[in-house]
């Protein structure tokens, strides 16, 4: 290892280890891991968990879909003992939306050497009563919005004296919306004698002031790419007028015939313009995400989603990072994203843990210069397609004797038979 000009500390990666069992994680652990059918660590996870066993501070830089979230709480929970005396929560998992949150939780529950393991996730849009009265059974691990949680400080509900374990997921977008004052804040009242982590897919210079601050010597674990993009994504686009684009996406759909797919949109009057058209031809296997739905609503409309019962997700950017679904095969920016880290988290939902993903975007011809800076940015050009038989511009016909979309076949993992007679 050696030092860097940030002032961190840079690992040098071995190649990942064959199984977990060469990582020291005790027998409890490796069972649980073998019931999750996870079996081979994968590269974040082989760099990042030997430096958290030895209680170093460690900055996990890498790209969604590759498995961090186990890198993180897998450590902590090889050293979990139900015979715990002091009360918990033992460790603090802060994540930047509420959909990660419920993510996260969830993989610690599938881990977790026992059922005696507690964990709460904590968030804004739900009763908080059933907080409180879970925080006062006691828990061990608490991931939860920085909102939330300094919701439960001010309330006296939440008590960090035996918290030792930290971690801050999604770091540069938790500062991206604002969270940073919320953080430091967290960050202040918890022990200072501690293990804090700080995952995040870039570094920009005010995450790395924040790990300045708050890291004790931390190890650098870098596995991004030098170019922001997953090479065995497929990326494409189409130049089509604003008032076209329904028509091209509902073609796109009969040619790529998606197992799943997420439809991005700006603005969230958009997603749900797009969704009531896409119902009425497709039925329940489609759904709308944005931030104006309650949290209940969401909640169902992910596990719907997860469980692929959902094949087409209509959303804005609060699916963009933190959705760990590996069927989808399809991203489609119905809007070009004007945020260039935006395109490259929204692509990055397909292509997940080595999978093969499509990602289409669709182009007005005022958003060249757009296009030119996405590319530039990713270091790729992107390969520009025609849809045959299709004008892409506004033709000069009375709109009655434009021509008329095909029809939509069922695709995803739906029988024909049933949705036939709706198509």
């Amino acid at each position: 290892m050696g030092p860097r000009e940030d002032g961190l500390t840079t690992a040098t990666l071995a190649e990942p280890d064959t199984g977990f069992r060469e990582l020291n994680l005790n027998s409890a652990i490796l069972d649980a891991l073998q019931h999750a059918k996870y079996f081979t660590p994968t590269p974040i996870q082989a760099a990042l968990i030997p430096h958290a066993l030895e209680g170093r501070d460690v900055i996990g830089q890498a790209q969604t879909g590759t498995g961090k979230t186990a890198a993180f709480l897998l450590p902590f929970l090889n050293g979990w003992r139900e015979d715990e005396e002091t009360p918990g929560p033992h460790a603090l998992v802060l994540a930047p939306t509420r959909e990660l949150v419920v993510q996260v939780n969830a993989e610690a529950r599938k881990l977790a050497p026992s059922p005696a393991v507690r964990c709460l996730p904590i968030y804004g849009g739900t009763r908080i009563g059933g907080q409180f009265a879970a925080l006062k059974k006691g828990v061990d691990i608490v991931v939860g919005t920085p909102g939330r949680v300094i919701d439960h400080l001010s309330r006296g509900t939440l008590d960090f004296r035996n918290v030792r374990y930290v971690v801050l997921d999604e770091a540069d977008r938790m500062l991206d919306i604002g969270f940073r004052p919320d953080i430091e804040r967290i960050l202040r009242r918890v022990p200072r004698e501690r293990q804090t982590f700080l995952l995040s897919a870039t570094l920009p210079a005010p995450v790395l002031r924040l790990a300045q601050r708050y890291m004790q010597d931390p190890v650098h674990i870098n596995l991004s790419p030098a170019t922001p993009t997953v090479e065995k994504i497929r990326q494409s686009f189409y130049t089509v007028d604003e008032e076209r684009k329904f028509e091209l996406l509902l073609r796109v759909l009969v040619k790529e015939r998606p197992r799943q797919c997420i439809i991005f949109t700006q603005r969230k009057r958009d997603a749900d313009r797009v969704y009531t058209k896409l119902k009425g031809k497709l039925g329940k296997i489609v759904e709308a995400m944005h931030g104006d739905l309650e949290q209940s609503v969401r909640e169902r409309i992910m596990a719907g989603f997860r469980s692929a019962k959902v094949v087409v997700l209509v959303a804005t950017d609060v699916v963009g990072r933190g959705i760990d679904v590996t069927n989808i095969s399809h991203i489609i920016n119905y809007d070009l994203p004007e945020d260039i880290e935006n395109y490259v988290h929204r692509i990055g939902r397909t292509g997940r843990m080595g999978n093969d993903g499509i990602a289409i975007s669709f182009v007005t011809p005022e958003q060249g210069q757009l296009l030119t800076e996405i590319e530039m940015a990713i270091n790729k050009l992107i390969d520009e397609e025609r849809m045959p038989n299709f004008e892409a511009y506004v033709p000069r016909v009375k709109a009655e004797e434009a021509p008329k979309p095909p029809p939509l076949p069922v695709f995803g993992r739906r029988p024909a038979k049933r949705y036939s007679n709706r198509l």
